[in-house]
């Protein structure tokens, strides 16, 4: 059987009866020697870095010896760390010789200590952390208590909110794929924000969450019996999805705005219902909000205005793309209810990132 995989620039074809050329397996032997002989990694993980399985006889080929398990393995845990990054990027610099976009799922502070010109010049990159998406390294660096490992790139990087940066994403080389609640919040407010309608620093968001929002991590908290017929807040005053939040709604205001969020967990297993207050600067009546929603997103596929008096709910966007919005004007008080329901896990996550 036929095995196509690229490494280093180089494509290589290993059959039972067709050996590849001498240029090639010397580009492929050179990599798996140079860790074979570490005596670190096992043959699987080996294969998997060079992106082709290797046999024992083409280990026997390499190494002069029959492939055995080392004996010795770094017990060192900043060793470990260290060679397993490295593994981790020698993966990302092979995966960009052969795609376009790479999405990287992965925990906060990683996408960006593996990023570097090398990799940004062959692909786009679609990153699901956080690791871009703040503007202001300290206020980054505050809020997930680590070290920014490529604040070089953060400037160029472009808050993946299609809706709202559509062009500069085409242009980009680092897309920042905006967080859940931030997807969520935003796009229910930023209409009233964008055109003046509200006192930005009045808005106050109450948020909820189905359990996957939290991770699949083996947490207490998540742990079914903690969560059925229970609900709670969590984060408050210091969900560290505010700055985030705080800093795309003051882009839309062009002023500092500070804001209340509080987040909620409820026992279903996906997706958010935002409800969002603030008080209107003005008299407005339905028609007119309407007209507003309407001017920034009537074109937008995945954006759905409902008609008036409906409340989202979570229910109509389980397992979509969409938003939907909806929003109510309380004329006694002075105040707008906007409201907003995504699915956590499509527009919250991996859907955005696609779109």
């Amino acid at each position: 059987m036929g095995v196509d995989a690229k490494v280093e620039n180089v494509d290589i074809e290993t059959t039972t009866d067709e050996e590849a050329t001498s240029v090639e397996r010397s580009e492929k032997f050179e990599t798996v020697e140079r860790y074979y002989k570490r005596n670190i990694w096992t043959k699987s993980q080996v294969s998997e870095a060079v992106g082709v399985w290797i046999t024992e006889d083409e280990f026997y080929d390499i190494v002069g010896e029959k492939y055995v398990v080392p004996e010795k393995v770094p017990t060192d845990t900043e060793q470990m760390v260290s060679e397993a990054k490295e593994m981790q990027m020698i993966m990302m610099e092979a995966m960009a010789d052969q795609v376009d976009v790479i999405f990287t799922a992965t925990p906060q502070g990683l996408c960006a200590s593996l990023v570097n010109e090398n990799i940004l010049n062959k692909v786009k990159i679609i990153d699901l952390s956080a690791d871009f998406r703040i503007k202001d390294v300290n206020v980054y660096e505050k809020w997930y208590g680590i070290e920014h490992k490529a604040p070089q790139y953060i400037e160029e990087a472009v808050y993946g909110l299609c809706e709202v940066n559509r062009e500069k994403i085409k242009q980009a080389r680092i897309i920042a794929n905006p967080g859940c609640y931030p997807t969520c919040s935003f796009l229910s407010i930023y209409p009233c924000v964008k055109e003046g309608l509200i006192d930005p620093n009045t808005i106050i968001i109450d948020a909820k969450s189905g359990t996957s929002g939290a991770g699949r991590g083996a947490k207490v908290d998540n742990l079914f019996c903690e969560v059925n017929e229970n609900i709670k807040a969590y984060g408050v005053a210091g969900h560290r999805h505010t700055p985030e939040i705080e800093e795309q709604l003051s882009y839309a205001a062009g002023e500092p705005v500070l804001i209340n969020f509080t987040p909620h967990l409820v026992p279903m297993q996906r997706g958010i219902l935002v409800t969002a207050y603030a008080s209107l600067k003005k008299d407005v009546t339905y028609e007119e909000v309407k007209a507003i929603y309407d001017k920034y997103y009537a074109d937008e596929k995945f954006v759905r205005v409902l008609e008036k008096d409906q409340c989202p709910e979570t229910k109509w966007v389980e397992g979509s793309n969409y938003v939907d919005i909806g929003f109510k004007i309380d004329e006694r008080t002075g105040r707008i209810i906007m409201m907003g329901a995504i699915d956590n896990l499509v527009k919250g996550a991996a859907g955005q990132a696609v779109q």
